[in-house]
């Protein structure tokens, strides 16, 4: 299934600028192993050593955490979009 992975600003400086990419992926894990053969290094940003994402990254498919899902096993569709949104904190 071919789906949507949008990169967040600060992690476009190794996907050389680009905002999204496009994948064949049937799951969330499947999408970031494809990201990282294409930029690698970016997963090693993105996740722990262990596999799981970091506790600073939040990932959603079609706007829903994947930590209410299935986590990095979600199932992906054709034309679902996954954003990677870093935590943000900070400010008074």
């Amino acid at each position: 299934m071919s789906v949507v992975v949008r990169i967040p600003t600060p992690l476009r400086a190794i996907t050389n600028g680009r905002g999204e990419f496009q994948v064949e992926a049937a799951n969330v894990q499947e999408a970031l192993d494809r990201l990282d053969q294409e930029f690698a290094g970016i997963k090693g940003r993105l996740c722990e050593d262990d596999g799981s994402v970091r506790r600073f990254v939040n990932v959603y498919v079609n706007d829903e955490d994947i930590r209410f899902m299935q986590g990095l096993g979600t199932a992906l569709k054709a034309g679902d979009e996954v954003s990677i949104v870093p935590a943000m904190a900070g400010g008074r």
